[in-house]
């Protein structure tokens, strides 16, 4: 035997084998080092590991490997066999799968097994496990599966992109409905209403939240699954990518025992992302933070979280009145829909509480006329909320690919960008899935509650005016971020023009 354990960071590559995913089971790599074919393992596993050794016939020399070596080198396994059974199956599926009865399905469910080890799995299964494991590859925060007249489709949501994944015969993408369906615990009889539902996987021994949803169309029945973060993947306010003076400013909102702070921006802006963000910084075992969101999109052990249920009357307004019961110091509200939950959150805010909430507008001054259109008094507006952010996320140009652009006379004068000012568009590589772009920024404006702000809230004012006093205040506009990304490479025309700030 030879001991790695104190070289870190050996970088090895696997070798596969007839019995490749049994071995991994069992925590035992195939890989080569100096050219010689040997075994890798961990002391964390080698029970494990040696009891499924003690089976076999193997000749090769066993080595020690490191925690960190032998985790990339674990994971590498686990990737390639993934790859491979994705290849695989995408290859066989129209004529292996078509024979399948969707009432048999259940039959191959194994709710405790990881699913990239799973060796038992039908070629259904393994399609569908191959979707899950690709999606969190590609970073996707939605998978898309729709039925056409003659043929279905899977689609990913990408840095808020659709991008099309695989295309297949009509009846096997049935099949894989009916899959996604009994792992969700839901009706497969049933499909002619629609059903909402939610299944965890496991990959590489971390579990997911899935959420699902199913409705029926024309051609068949579509699904869109959401995949729910963890915790631990809700990244720090500083993290966000907002700039840095946004940030000193929201961190010093949060400091304060009553009020309420606003979120706004369209679907897919990142808003819950944010504020998740915002109650990791101020969670302390001293204070009671409660939840109300619909769905709860990110699990967190240190804050209570209550999901609406409109079906048995768990609506955003009738959970928050309850959680007033609870004694909290800190709320949140996923979305302020309707004006009784308006008028309760901003109540909320004015007795001593804490309060975050979402709202749909596109700019963050809207925010403040959208709650008067909603019968709310000024005063009450004006006395309960500390600031509104607006925020937008916005796809970066890969750095690999980028290639020049012109702009033409008419957007030069709209974007008030010289017409010599050298500007990028999207070009597409391997390292960036050939799509152009690769990862996005938070770019956000922040909306004080000033004493001028207040102060002309008393008379009539309107979204235009209420802007105009931001921007005298400090103010930095989205569309100004926006057009600064542009005119450093940042980010395409095409882009800029796809997320539409006026």
């Amino acid at each position: 035997m030879v001991d790695l354990e104190e070289i870190h960071n050996v970088e090895l590559d696997v070798i596969e084998f007839e019995n490749h995913a049994l071995a991994l089971k069992s925590f035992v790599l195939f890989s080569s080092i100096n050219d010689i074919d040997v075994i890798c393992i961990s002391k964390e596993h080698i029970s494990l590991s040696f009891d499924y050794l003690s089976k076999q016939s193997f000749e090769h020399e066993i080595v020690f490997l490191n925690e960190i070596s032998f985790e990339k080198l674990y994971t590498k396994a686990i990737e390639s066999l993934a790859d491979k059974r994705m290849s695989d199956i995408t290859q066989t599926t129209e004529d292996s799968m078509i024979e399948e009865d969707d009432i048999n399905i259940s039959e191959f469910l194994k709710t405790s097994s990881d699913i990239m080890t799973d060796e038992g799995s039908a070629p259904i299964i393994k399609f569908v496990n191959s979707l899950f494991y690709q999606a969190i590859k590609k970073k996707s925060s939605d998978i898309h599966i729709e039925l056409h007249e003659f043929k279905g489709e899977v689609r990913y949501r990408v840095d808020g992109v659709l991008a099309k994944h695989i295309e297949l015969d009509k009846n096997v993408m049935a099949l894989v409905v009916s899959r996604i369906k009994v792992i969700s615990n839901l009706d497969i009889s049933e499909k002619r209403v629609p059903q909402d539902g939610r299944t965890a996987i496991k990959i590489s021994g971390k579990t997911l939240d899935i959420r699902v949803s199913v409705l029926p169309t024309f051609y068949g029945e579509r699904v869109v699954m959401r995949i729910l973060m963890q915790s631990e993947d809700i990244p720090t306010l500083e993290n966000l990518g907002i700039s840095e003076d946004i940030t000193k400013q929201l961190s010093h909102l949060t400091q304060n025992s009553y009020g309420m702070i606003l979120v706004t921006g369209p679907t897919g802006s990142g808003k819950s992302t944010t504020l998740h963000s915002l109650l990791q910084t101020i969670e302390s075992p001293d204070k009671n933070i409660i939840t109300v969101e619909d769905p709860v999109e990110y699990k967190s052990d240190n804050i209570n979280q209550i999901q609406v249920n409109e079906k048995v009357g768990l609506t955003f307004s009738s959970g928050l009145r309850s959680i007033l019961r609870q004694d909290p110091d800190v709320i949140m509200i996923g979305e302020i829909r309707d004006g009784e939950t308006a008028s309760i959150a901003i109540q909320s805010a004015l007795t001593g509480h804490l309060v975050f909430s979402t709202l749909h507008t596109n700019r963050a001054p809207a925010a403040i006329t959208r709650l008067i259109d909603m019968g709310l008094e000024r005063f009450l507006i004006t006395s309960s909320i500390l600031g509104v952010m607006a925020q937008r996320l916005v796809r970066q140009l890969c750095d690999h690919c980028k290639e020049e652009d012109t702009l033409s006379l008419h957007h030069s004068e709209e974007f008030s960008i010289p017409k010599n000012n050298i500007v990028y568009k999207a070009k597409g590589c391997s390292k960036c899935s050939f799509n152009g772009y690769k990862g996005r920024q938070a770019i956000a404006e922040l909306f004080m509650i000033t004493d001028d702000v207040k102060k002309e809230m008393q008379n009539e004012i309107d979204d235009e005016q209420l802007m105009q006093i931001a921007i005298q205040n400090g103010m930095k506009t989205l569309s100004s971020q926006l057009v600064d990304m542009l005119k450093n490479g940042t980010t395409s025309l095409e882009e800029v023009i796809r997320i539409g700030i006026k």
